[in-house]
């Protein structure tokens, strides 16, 4: 049996190195996705302004970037930019952007109505994860998806949530308490002041804050902030 674990990034870069990880603890690169606004032009830019590609940095702390970017073989190489109602200008690469668009990796899709949505659903997410998954792309944020075997979903789980990862359930309780009521894909994407001013509401309080990556969630941690309602929140069979 296959789950779809999925998890929202406010940083680009820890996304991407989220990315990384997965592929060096061994997940098959065609299991990943990642779908990021590009709405600071990140993608070959320097919205941070250190120097460096934003790319490259992520996926690069710690490993070499040549099998990831550029030239090389790898999931981040195939990185393309795409239009997906709703969401504006994204980055992504994978099978999630592929259902996303209904086209290989890189075309231009802008007739790809709901397409996001779809794709989350078809991945095994309910509509209500769904939604929040893709208002975060909408307002700047990054998805790393990942298709696992059942007995593998939850070591995938905690990887992504010790690179800062967070569930649906927690940031969908923050989206509605400013009257958020669902994703619209006729509501314009966030401009990159918008998305920067977002980034910093939670950049104190992570999802996943104070948990490490073995941690076994019990019912005592169960009702902290990020935790959802079961034991593996944003972990969803497929469909």
């Amino acid at each position: 049996m296959k789950k779809t674990v999925t998890r929202l990034f406010d940083s680009h870069t820890d996304a991407l190195a989220a990315v990384r990880e997965l592929k060096n603890a061994g997940i098959d690169e065609d299991r990943i996705s990642l779908v990021a606004s590009n709405a600071d032009n990140w993608h070959n830019g320097d919205s941070d302004g250190d120097g460096e590609s934003d790319a490259a940095e992520g996926a690069g702390k710690g490993a070499t970037t040549g099998g990831l970017l550029g030239g090389g073989a790898g999931l981040l190489a195939g990185l393309g930019m795409l239009a997906i109602p709703g969401l504006g200008p994204v980055v992504a690469a994978g099978w999630l952007a592929s259902t996303a668009v209904g086209a290989a990796i890189g075309a231009v899709a802008g007739g790809a109505t709901g397409g996001i949505l779809g794709a989350l659903k078809d991945a095994g997410h309910t509509d209500e994860e769904a939604n929040v998954y893709a208002e975060s792309v909408r307002r700047g944020g990054s998805l790393v998806s990942v298709r696992v075997d059942e007995d593998d979903a939850m070591r995938v789980s905690n990887m992504l949530q010790a690179s800062n990862g967070a569930d649906a359930a927690s940031r969908g309780r923050t989206y509605r308490e400013s009257g958020w009521q669902g994703f619209d894909q006729n509501a314009n994407p966030y401009t990159a002041d918008e998305a920067a001013r977002e980034r910093t509401l939670y950049a104190e309080d992570r999802s996943f804050a104070g948990h490490s990556a073995g941690e076994t969630f019990t019912d005592e941690n169960r009702d902290r902030p990020g935790m959802g309602d079961d034991a593996s929140p944003g972990v969803r069979r497929d469909t």
